[in-house]
Parts: C-alpha cells; structure tokens; sequence
C-alpha cells in the first residue's frame, strides 16, 4: 500500500492542480504503483492469492483508465505512457 507521502508526490508530478486526484493521469499513476508493489511481494510470497487478486483488479482498472484517456485525450495518453514505462496498445492499428 503507498504511504500518504507517495501518493502526495505523484499527485504533484501527474496532477493538473495541487488538489486534483480524479483525473485519469493521476489515477494511473497511482495504480501503476501500486501493481509494482505488488508484484514485487508476490515474487516472494507466491501463494499469496488474495494479493494476486488484488493485483488483477488493479491491472484491469488501469487498463480500462488508459483506453479512456487514449479515446478522450491522445496527447495525455502517449505522455503518460512514456513516462511510466507502460506498453502501449496500438488501438488504432487495429485490423478492420
């Protein structure tokens, strides 16, 4: 779980405004921490499934995030996924 003063960092470099903790950015970037964490104490408790469920709601949540914010703001979609290291769907060259 990330301390108080984690989540205030990352609000502070993903966030729009000093309050801000809704936007997609945001959020993102929180989750994306979050999934670290996580997948860093399931390497060393590999029957954790409680965890790993954990980790599946927040991999999904994130996914659903990102699809969002590449249909409303492309330019905030590319900038995020830079910057976090994120594999990019190529949702536009989709096969028709």
């Amino acid at each position: 779980m990330l301390s108080k003063k984690q989540k205030e960092g990352i609000i502070k470099k993903y966030g729009t405004h000093a309050s801000d903790t809704g936007s997609p950015q945001v959020q993102i970037a929180i989750l994306t921490k979050e999934v670290e964490e996580l997948t860093k104490h399931l390497k060393g408790h590999r029957k954790d499934f409680s965890s790993r469920r954990g980790l599946i709601k927040k991999v999904s949540e994130r996914r659903r995030l990102l699809k969002y914010l590449e249909r409303e703001d492309e330019k905030a979609f590319a900038s995020i996924v830079a910057d976090l290291g994120l594999k990019a769907q190529q949702a536009s060259a989709k096969i028709v």
